[in-house]
């Protein structure tokens, strides 16, 4: 297994070594496959010859832009955005706005993205640990759930962990646990505690997953079971292979739960839409390298352009280290120019690495402070490292002006453990913030515009009970981060 992973590295050698060659090829290949679409005819695809075209006739969308063409196809049309049959849709809450998003999943971002994805995860890291015996055991993955498409019954939708189990090749299945209608029961509790149940009893070497709903299941099995930590339950564990949410904030709660030196973590970049990196290099925490050959054409709106109605895009080859990037993404299931949400910075140009650095509409700027996630989880992890606390969850929003009342940002933060001194904490998460942020810093010069972050211990179960209420139990809902609006934090104050 470990031989056949490993003859993988070759091919993306090769587009590390040739990124543009390859994206240009992947870009007309997309473009060809598609032009005889209903899409590609209102834009002309078929005759157009350069990125630059494309650029010219394609609007950058959002979902909502691009919702009309899908539910269409959600409504039974075929050949709306892409030629072949979609079947499937990756139900996804979303961070950029309230309602569900549909995504289209074609039997090639199936098979070329998704699938691609986890195997080459497993062959990257076959490469970098060539003893590795992850292969002699189970890998744990948590699934959400899928159901019959109400406006289709011939099609299904459901978180896209769920779509990728119900079509994974007999090989795959036979090496992960639990079962398939274990992993795809649509009450979330009632999994949790069947899960536990039965993944207790196995040989687990590897888990994939949120770490959020991760933590929630290890927590479980340790109840379940009686045991100091997961190693006594599953002592050949070896591997962690997490997205979704950052790491940071839960590494040392990860390192309590999984007391090995040697345990290996590994940052994946997968979303509804596909899917996009992977740690390549032992060591790193949050760099990834670029997939480059998953049929994905990548496009990049600079920060300053992020609310700009028709905003230029950069291509792969002109774009700058350490600058944020709104990601726009053209994919082998009809999504075209498509801004994602999230938003990379590149920490390495050969070959092609990134790291995310949060999402274009998740951030607070309420006095022009322009706090993004990679801030505030840079300020969390530095309080939590010196003042020996370890969270569970968080969330922030604006305290605004109020009379003679300057504003502020209000943070919830649960503690799996709690700092030895809260206002060490407070004073180092706020200094952090002055030292990663100059914006937020120079509101913060004599409290002038923003005075010290108000922060709020919440008990443990808060976001759990949170969610719950929202109806967002499972493994592809997140607790929002940060937000401009006090809708999130108002809710959760009203739990505690």
């Amino acid at each position: 297994m470990t031989w056949v992973m490993k003859k993988r590295i070759h091919q993306i050698d090769l587009f590390r070594k040739y990124p543009h060659d390859v994206q240009n090829e992947l870009f007309s290949n997309l473009i060809d496959k598609a032009k005889n679409t209903d899409w590609g005819k209102q834009y002309g695809y078929a005759d157009i010859t350069s990125v630059d075209e494309f650029k010219q006739r394609v609007p950058v969308s959002t979902y909502e832009d691009l919702f009309p063409h899908i539910e269409r196809v959600i409504k039974g049309e075929q050949n709306v955005l892409w030629p072949t049959t979609i079947s499937w849709f990756a139900k996804s809450s979303g961070t950029t706005n309230a309602r569900s998003k549909y995504i289209p999943v074609s039997p090639e971002s199936l098979e070329d993205c998704h699938y691609k994805g986890g195997k080459d995860m497993l062959s990257i890291y076959s490469n970098l640990y060539p003893d590795t015996r992850v292969f002699s055991g189970k890998s744990l993955s948590i699934g959400g759930s899928l159901r019959e498409n109400e406006h289709n019954p011939k099609t299904f939708c459901g978180d896209v962990s769920a779509v990728i189990m119900r079509n994974l090749p007999v090989w795959a299945e036979a090496i992960r646990t639990p079962p398939l209608k274990v992993a795809l029961m649509d009450k979330w509790e009632e999994k949790i505690e069947v899960m536990a149940e039965i993944t207790s009893k196995e040989n687990v070497t590897s888990i994939t997953g949120v770490p959020t709903w991760t933590y929630v299941l290890l927590n479980r099995i340790l109840e379940l079971t009686g045991t100091n930590n997961i190693l006594e339950v599953w002592p050949n564990l070896e591997l962690f292979a997490h997205g979704a949410v950052a790491f940071g904030p839960y590494r040392d709660l990860f390192k309590q739960l999984i007391p090995l030196e040697q345990m290996h973590y590994l940052e994946i970049y997968n979303a509804s839409e596909g899917f996009f990196g992977i740690q390549d290099q032992a060591g790193t925490h949050d760099e990834m390298l670029l997939m480059l050959d998953y049929g994905v054409y990548y496009e990049f709106i600079p920060a300053e352009d992020f609310e700009v109605e028709n905003p230029q895009t950069l291509t792969l080859n002109q774009v700058e280290l350490g600058k944020n990037y709104a990601l726009v993404i053209s994919t082998n299931a009809g999504l075209w120019r498509y801004k994602i949400g999230d938003t990379v910075k590149f920490i390495s140009l050969e070959p092609y690495r990134i790291k995310i650095s949060g999402r274009t509409k998740h951030f607070i700027n309420a006095f022009g402070e322009e706090l993004i996630i990679e801030n505030a989880e840079t300020a969390i992890i530095t309080a939590c490292q010196k003042t020996g606390a370890i969270i569970s969850n968080f969330t922030a929003a604006p305290v605004y002006f109020e009379g003679k009342n300057r504003g502020g940002h209000e943070w919830i933060i649960e503690f799996a453990q709690e700092p030895d001194n809260l206002a060490t904490f407070t004073y180092l998460l706020d200094t952090t913030l002055r030292e990663v942020n100059s914006d937020y810093d120079a509101k913060r010069q004599n409290d002038l515009a923003l005075v010290a972050p108000l922060i709020q211990i919440a008990p443990p179960g808060t976001f759990l009970q949170w969610l719950r209420t929202k109806g967002k139990l499972g493994g592809q809902n997140k607790v929002p981060r940060l937000s401009n609006s006090r809708e999130y934090l108002e809710e959760i104050l009203e739990l505690m």
